[in-house]
């Protein structure tokens, strides 16, 4: 054993919280009680030994995916490589869709077998759903962290081929290429909208003096990235500097779209904010909804 697993149910005691190492996960299932406790049972069963998978295959998960890759053993460490592979014209590791495949897998823990109405996983922010019929639900977009504010939002519906949400960019947890503030991409399951907004967030670049970069291996001496140059912090950048670094994410991310890679992308750059596919921006003050 990786250290303690922790898995309690939290606040009212209607959502279940996963804990192993980096991975820390609120997930909330909703339907008959005896579903959801059968599901949350499932769901922490599967939960105890991702990380130890992961771990065992580490070595080959942070190489290129235009590499060669070996047999992978454990399930999510296949979800990522599943992920990745489409995206071979670009540098990345399946380490790109770790968060999204770990969602993809507890949820679908969670409802083997079970009649549930809703269930949503959240690994750190990228978000697997599972919606019954007739089921919905709304979500919003934050374009940074560090000053929230609702930047767009968009209704989840059992009809539409959306089951997960990732959200990436250089204020985030891992590390990235571009400037973005954030980039949140919707996709058919986590593990891709994972990737997708990691590649789409390092494509909202620009070259300006208000723009710090390192090497990935001075920061994280264990990074994928390896002496590839990520943004360390981004000033106030001109609008014309905005304008392109937004453009250039808006090219990748039609790109995806139009492969079916993708079903919609938002991407935030200092108080701007551009879509692609479904418009996800907030109506202006006083428009028509």
């Amino acid at each position: 054993m990786i250290g303690d697993v922790y898995i309690g149910r939290i606040g009212d005691g209607r959502r279940l919280h996963f804990n192993h190492g980096p991975i820390d996960i609120i997930a909330l299932a909703e339907g008959d009680t005896a579903e959801i406790d059968a599901a949350y049972a499932q769901g922490g069963e599967r939960f105890t030994t991702i990380l130890e998978e992961l771990v065992a295959d580490l070595p080959r998960l942070r190489e290129a995916i235009n590499t060669a890759h070996p047999f992978l053993k454990g399930a999510v460490a296949r979800r990522m490589e599943s992920a990745v592979r489409p995206h071979g014209d670009f540098y990345v590791t399946p380490m790109a869709a770790v968060a999204g495949s770990v969602a993809d897998e507890i949820i679908a823990a969670l409802v083997a077998g079970r009649d549930l109405a809703r269930v949503y996983v959240n690994n750190g922010g990228d978000i697997a759903f599972h919606l019954a019929p007739g089921q919905h639900f709304d979500v919003g977009i934050v374009g940074n962290a560090d000053a929230p504010d609702l930047d767009g939002r968009i209704r989840l519906t059992y009809d539409m081929p959306v089951r997960g949400l990732a959200t990436s960019g250089w204020r985030g947890r891992s590390h990235s290429l571009g400037v973005a503030d954030a980039v949140t991409v919707l996709a058919t399951c986590t593990a891709e909208a994972d990737v997708a907004a990691t590649l789409i967030a390092n494509a909202v670049n620009v070259e300006h003096a208000a723009v710090e970069r390192a090497p990935a291996n001075t920061i994280s001496d264990d990074s994928d990235l390896g002496d590839l140059p990520v943004t360390v912090t981004v000033g106030d950048l001109p609008q014309d500097a905005i304008e392109q670094a937004l453009e250039a994410g808006v090219a990748c991310a039609t790109a995806m779209q139009v492969r079916n890679l993708i079903f919609s992308a938002c991407l935030s750059l200092q108080g701007q904010v551009k879509t692609v596919g479904a418009d996800l921006r907030l109506p202006a003050a006083g428009a028509a909804k």
